[in-house]
């Protein structure tokens, strides 16, 4: 599997450098969400601008990461998803369930504001 990742203090960037989120890659990926994961990433944006196909088992990679981020109370906001992509989200009934948002610096935002509402409540619970 083609990858970058940028790693930030809040957040980290992974980049699929693949034409294809597909069964050939899918178990690659959710590899690597566990490693994020167990590495105490909390934040992640899955950015899907070089990807052109996704099956189920992309699909499925996916809701992997964002069952396992959201698990810690953390994030995960899929950027630049494919019209493709979109219509089998759609088709799934999952729109409400991933956070998708157009561009990375927007995803990078929502992060921050998520982590700020987590502080804040966790003053308010204290």
């Amino acid at each position: 599997m083609k990858y970058t990742i940028e790693k930030e203090e809040k957040y980290t960037v992974l980049k699929l450098g693949e034409d294809k989120l597909d069964a050939s890659i899918a178990s690659s990926l959710k590899s690597e969400f566990v490693t994020l994961h167990a590495e105490g990433i909390r934040n992640v944006i899955l950015d899907l601008s070089q990807v052109n196909y996704t099956d189920s088992s992309g699909l499925s990679a996916i809701l992997t990461g964002n069952r396992a981020f959201r698990e810690d109370g953390g994030l995960m906001i899929l950027v630049s998803v494919p019209e493709h992509t979109m219509k089998l989200i759609r088709i799934s009934q999952l729109e409400k369930v991933l956070n998708i948002l157009p561009t990375v610096e927007e995803a990078v935002d929502a992060v921050f504001m998520h982590e700020i509402e987590g502080e804040l409540k966790s003053e308010n619970d204290a």
